[in-house]
């Protein structure tokens, strides 16, 4: 049997520069494991089957979906029992499903003796969702395109986060489609503004414009843990999305800032935002004052 462990990772920042003519949206994120992990079983079978928890049918199910995928791809005859146990919370923005199909497809490459490379497997991945991907590799990378597009990054140290989610998923999609047609009413607001008055204050806008779009440099920040040069307002496109619908988030990142946290952001599509903390204590001490939601105290993966 192989038992395989599968991190959940944090959005240091998700930058969404436009809908693209394949559907999906394009995208510019910096996505960092945590030690927060589910554990998936792999043992030999002549079928493939899944075991979890959880209300999403075996077959639609991304692990069943991964191993569904290159069993076909590679004319494997084998099968396997797979047994995935969760920790990360489902809608959760932390890539826990994705996470699991990569593992899945790591562990059943050795299992059935294939010999693919990463960028084999990637190219897999690719195909089973946007995140995939990004699991194959090291503890952080830059990913751009949909997010199946990487170049390897690297935090000088390990950081210790405090993870709060409210009571409730959200769904990726609903978030892109809000987020859609929030910038679609922003623009319609803007042109209607900008037909009104003259662009006194461009210079000004495009200043900041550029500040946030230094994407190298906010990369070097979180690198060097320097986040009081970071604005986390302005680093999250689908918080303010989500803001609007659930005002908790706001209070969630508001109270994580009073209890001592350094940096708060709302992970990927959320619900889950988290903290950065000086040290362990800190973030365990500060995970008290959230008895009404889920909470987990976490350590960024360095290696």
């Amino acid at each position: 049997m192989l038992t395989l462990k599968a991190p959940a990772k944090i959005n240091w920042f998700l930058k969404i520069l436009g809908l693209r003519d394949d559907g999906f949206h394009e995208i510019q994120s910096l996505m960092q494991k945590i030690s927060l992990y589910d554990v998936l079983k792999i043992s030999p079978a002549d079928d493939l089957s899944l075991k979890t928890e959880g209300s999403i049918a075996e077959k639609d199910n991304l692990v069943y979906r991964a191993a569904a995928l290159l069993k076909s791809t590679y004319s494997v005859n084998e099968g396997a029992c797979m047994e995935l146990h969760k920790n990360i919370p489902v809608g959760a923005g932390l890539g826990g499903g994705s996470s699991d199909a990569a593992a899945a497809l790591m562990g059943l490459n050795q299992l059935w003796s294939l010999g693919l490379s990463s960028e084999s497997l990637s190219e897999l991945a690719a195909r089973i969702g946007s995140d995939v991907p990004f699991f194959l590799y090291g503890p952080a990378s830059f990913v751009y395109g949909r997010g199946e597009k990487m170049t390897p990054c690297k935090n000088k140290k390990k950081l210790y986060i405090l993870l709060v989610k409210p009571p409730f998923a959200v769904s990726t999609a609903w978030a892109y489609k809000n987020f859609q047609s929030t910038r679609l009413l922003e623009q319609e607001t803007q042109d209607q503004e900008n037909s009104l008055k003259l662009y006194d204050n461009l210079p000004k806008l495009t200043k900041k414009r550029e500040k946030v779009n230094n994407i190298k440099l906010l990369i070097r920040n979180i690198e060097e843990a320097h986040f009081s040069a970071i604005s986390g307002s302005e680093l999250n496109d689908l918080e303010s999305v989500l803001i609007r619908e659930f005002h908790v988030i706001a209070e969630i990142k508001d109270r994580l800032r009073r209890l001592g946290a350094v940096f708060s952001l709302m992970s990927g599509s959320g619900s889950t935002v988290f903290g950065v903390f000086r040290s362990e204590n800190e973030a365990e001490a500060a995970s008290g004052e959230f008895q009404d939601f889920w909470t987990a105290a976490v350590h960024t993966i360095t290696d």
